[in-house]
């Protein structure tokens, strides 16, 4: 069985929305650091394996991470 791992769902993330400056605090909650942004206002994006904790789907106040 695949091991889940997190899915950015770009239509619902809205980072300004999620804090004032525009840094995603789901990759702040990233224990891993796979998941990254490059600018503020930017939505996140994987830069490697996600290990599948599932600390980014909790910290995401919009909901724009799921575990797939």
């Amino acid at each position: 069985m695949a091991k889940p791992f997190a899915m950015v769902i770009f239509e619902k993330c809205k980072p300004f929305e999620c804090s004032p400056d525009g840094k995603c605090p789901a990759t702040k909650a990233c224990e891993y650091k796979v998941l990254r942004q490059e600018e503020p206002g930017e939505p996140p994006f994987q830069i490697g394996l996600c290990k599948g904790c599932g600390n980014c789907v909790t910290a995401c106040p919009l909901k724009a991470i799921k575990l797939g």
